[in-house]
Order: structure tokens, then sequence, then C-alpha cells
């Protein structure tokens, strides 16, 4: 792992101390009613005790999910209120040398995106925790313009939105694959999975936000109201704000789902039904598929892997022996929703849907799952690798965007070529294709300008002895994109250089820059992400 020099106790204490003396002469020289909405106003409080510099704080905030980087803070605030949020963003920016905050969600980020060195990182979980003690983390409503909606802080976890809303008969519409993620941390990269073909990522089903800016204001926006702000934020990598509150989308939850996955042994054939599937994607079509995916079954991996066990033993060695026949085989994984008054069409739909597909014929598998059990599918995996003690390990993970118009060339030389000839894949390689018109080119998410585009996951594990030879594949698969003119875009990215976040968001640069100044003009907040920084 990466190391830094240690930071002085002492400096930290006169860090802390200085933060004290900065509220309290913010809120001696203007009434707080004028720094936020005055459904926010109230004393500004002393934070100080909410500051932690312990081992135990330190550590938890230094590392993430990818185990690879290290970053130590100098504290760590335990946010009870937002006040407590906008007193120490306000305390940074009215100091002399400000100093920079990260957010921590759950903590999931893989490249130190959520750290902050020798600065003040915000965990999120506190704040989750105190909201729910008092009973204030989920409301839903229904406006005649937009339908039912629900009103949820940026600290809460997606699984919790589930399950809240489905217990009223509702449910978004868009999720990540993994749910215990914050609303604040997928909204602020985008949010996507299975259901973006049709539905769009996450941030394309959002309605209002309130978002704490860089300069500690309170802003409540929307698409009529503050728009550059609203457009900013999301799939803004946290550069321009904190989410408080997020208004997303719901509609009447389904009960139960049909998983079907297929076989492939031919790339092209695979692509051209994924594409074919995603062409039917109205929100309101019934005879449209609810999600898919695709991932890839490679000789040197597993049949089953974490995100979930799907093929059943028996047809273990078939599946195997066309492994290891073609190196690839590749997996259409496709799902259907319904309830007690359309699961008497579910089947045939189904059946529509899939026929004429170029998929080996005989290799057909299907389950019935409950809906809340299909989108929470990989807690399972989770746990069962946690309980082995091989879930906190480093995840060298590398999530790209690719135009379909290169995803052949992208197949033959990197899955046939450079992960066949390095022989070091651990854990899944996801690859399905996504609608641009699903997506908001007015916020700050940074895709290819295809109609089309493939998102493809390398969600690799490794060892913490070994994780650098994954990172050495990853810029292997990168310098191929950029030899062979792949006009790729990162997903959950991560540059080293100005001039990569540049090219990174393109025509968008200018905006997001003026965004910043606008929003974040000294720099405090996400410099994780590294974009604004040298490295």
């Amino acid at each position: 792992m990466a190391e830094n020099l240690p930071f002085p106790t002492y400096f930290i204490m006169i860090l802390i101390n200085a933060i004290t003396r900065l509220i309290f002469i913010a809120g001696k020289s203007q009434p707080w009613s004028t720094l936020v909405p005055s459904k926010l106003a109230a004393p500004v409080d002393d934070i100080s005790d909410k500051l932690h510099t312990d081992p135990e704080a330190i550590k938890l905030a230094s590392s993430d999910y990818g185990n690879m980087v290290n970053e130590s803070p100098a504290a760590v605030l335990y946010p009870s209120s937002i006040y407590d949020i906008i007193s120490l963003i306000k305390s940074s920016y009215n100091s002399y040398v400000p100093f920079g905050i990260a957010t921590r969600g759950n903590g999931h980020s893989t490249r130190g995106q959520a750290m902050v060195r020798n600065g003040i990182v915000v965990d999120m979980s506190s704040f989750r925790k105190h909201r729910a003690g008092k009973g204030i983390t989920f409301s839903v409503s229904k406006d005649p313009s937009i339908g039912y909606y629900a009103d949820v802080g940026g600290e809460q976890l997606w699984i919790d939105v589930l399950l809240s809303s489905v217990e009223r008969g509702l449910a978004p519409v868009s999720f990540t694959d993994y749910l215990y993620l914050t609303v604040g941390g997928t909204l602020s990269n985008a949010g996507i999975s299975g259901q973006s073909f049709r539905y769009g990522p996450q941030i394309s089903n959002v309605h209002e936000m309130d978002v704490v800016t860089g300069k500690g204001d309170f802003v409540t926006c929307s698409p009529e109201k503050n728009q550059e702000l609203f457009h900013a934020v999301l799939g803004g990598l946290g550069q321009f704000g904190i989410i408080a509150r997020a208004r997303i989308s719901l509609e009447p939850a389904p009960k139960m789902v049909k998983w079907i996955r297929l076989l492939y042994n031919d790339f092209s054939a695979f692509t051209k039904d994924q594409e074919r599937l995603i062409s039917i994607n109205g929100r309101k079509q019934k005879n449209a598929l609810d999600y898919l995916e695709g991932m890839l079954l490679m000789h040197q991996g597993s049949i089953n892997n974490w995100r979930s066990s799907f093929f059943p033993l028996s047809d273990h060695p078939k599946i195997i022996s066309l492994m290891t026949k073609h190196s690839i085989i590749y997996c259409l994984e496709v799902a259907k929703y319904y309830d007690d008054n359309s699961e008497n069409d579910v089947d045939k739909e189904l059946q529509d849907l899939l026929q004429g597909l170029s998929c080996i014929p005989g290799l057909y598998y299907e389950k019935k799952v409950s809906y809340v059990d299909f989108l929470n599918r990989v807690r399972s995996g989770e746990l069962k690798l946690q309980s082995q003690g091989l879930w906190d390990v480093p995840h060298p993970w590398l999530n790209l965007f690719i135009p379909k118009s290169r995803i052949l060339d992208f197949d033959s030389g990197v899955f046939k070529d450079i992960m066949l000839k390095g022989n070091i894949t651990t854990g899944p390689v996801l690859v399905y294709p996504l609608n641009r018109s699903k997506w908001d080119d007015r916020m700050s998410a940074s895709i290819p300008d295809e109609e089309v585009f493939y998102t493809v996951g390398f969600l690799h594990s490794s060892g913490f002895d070994n994780w650098e030879a994954f990172v050495a594949q990853n810029k292997k698969i990168l310098q191929f994109c950029d030899n062979t003119g792949i006009k790729v875009k990162q997903y959950l990215p991560h540059y080293r250089t100005q001039e990569d976040w540049k090219n990174h968001f393109g025509s968008k640069w200018r905006s997001f820059q003026e965004s910043k100044q606008k929003f974040d003009p000294r720099m405090i907040l996400s410099p994780g992400q590294r974009i604004f920084i040298g490295n």
C-alpha cells in the first residue's frame, strides 16, 4: 500500500482549534439565517467534539474498498446534522488556507476518491445513524406532473430506499448492482446497471436536490431552479457540493422476477442480440425487458462468481468444456418483472422477446425470484466472501464506456488477447450496452458520443501481494485503446493529470471548470478525485 508521511499531532490540534474559532467568528460576524435557508436557521454549533483524531477513526477513513490507496486525514467529522457539515465547509472556505474535505458514504471507492490527505473526512454513516434514530429517513409523495417520488437523504443506502419504498408498494426504477451504496455517492458518479438501457442511469431519475456547496451554501436545485448546480452535481464526482437530499422518481413495485441466462460462443452474435433487445426500451412498453447485462466466462475463471450462483451443478461439465474449447464464453443475463396482474403474460412476453436469438441451443437457465431478492442478489455473495475473509482485499477495478462501433475491436484486442495472455482474471467481467438517449447531456457525467455504447467492468479481486499486476493489465488495456483510437471514457474514473481529466470531459471540460469556480472556488471538496490538484 501507498504510505504517507506522519501528520504531527500538535498540528492536528491547531487545525481543530482553528476550525472552532472560525465557526465562532462566522457565527458572530453575520446571522446564521443569512448563511442557509430559513428552514435551516439555527445557531452555529461548535463541532470540535465531533472531529475525531483517534487512530481507529483515522485508519477507517484512510482506506476504501479498493484497498490500494492510503491517505491519512487530519481528522474525521461524525456529523449529527446538516449544520455540522455546513459549519465544516464554511470554516474551510473562510480560512486563510482552506483544508480539503472528502465525503465518505459507504467507502466503496476503489482508488482513494473519498479520501483526503491532511484534511477532513465527513463520515456520512454517522449522519445516517443519527437521522435513523430520529426517524428522519424517507418520505413518499405524489405530484400531478411527476407522479410518485421519495425524498431521501444523500447519506441513505439504496438498500434502505428500496425496502422502505417497497413497503409502500413503490420502488425506484434504476439501481446499481450493489445496493449498499449511498444515494449521494451513486448520484455523484451516475449510477448504472442492467436497468439503465431502459430507465436511464440513476441521475436521469432525480427531480430535485438539496446541496451544500463548496462555499457552505445550502441550495435547493432542480431542472427549473438553480439548474446549473443541479446538472453539475449529477455525475459531478463530488466537485460542486455534498448532496443532502434527493427527490427520486418512484413507480409501482413489481413482486417477482423471471431471471434468465443464455450462453454464446460468438461475440458478434452476443452483441447483436444485446443491441436488438435494448432497442425495445420505452418506459411504459409491456414487451420490453426490465434488465439486461452480459458477462464473460473465461477458462481460467469460475462458472459462478460472487455476484450470483446460477448454473446448476449438473451442467457444470458441459459449460466448462465449452469454456475450455473457446477460451471465452459470453453470458447474456436478462430479467422481466411482474406482479399478480401480469403473471399470466410474462412467459409469453419473454418468449416473444427472446425468439430468434443466436445463443447456444439447449443452454437456457431460468430462475423465479422475488423482486427484492433479485435487486439485492450481490449481497449473498458479499456475505459469503466476508465469511471467508475474501471481501476486504484489493480490488483493482477498471470500468469503461466503449463506443458501439469499436466493441468488436475491443473484444479481439482486450478480451481475446491481453486478458487471455495475462491469465490473471479474478472476478466478474461485465459487458453490456446502454442507450445514450436515456442520459441528459447537461449533466456532468461523460459518455461516448454514439447512440449505443457499452459498459465494460473488470471487477477484479486480488491479493495484497499481486494487485499491481492487475493495475499493469488495466494500463495495457487503456494503452491499447489509445493506440487503436478507441475513444473510451472511464466510469468511476481515475486519472493522474489534469490533461487526462480534460480529455475525459471533452467538450464539457470548460463548463466543468466554470462550475467549480462558481460553487467551490477554493477547491475544497473531493480532492481525492485529483481533478484540480497535481498527483
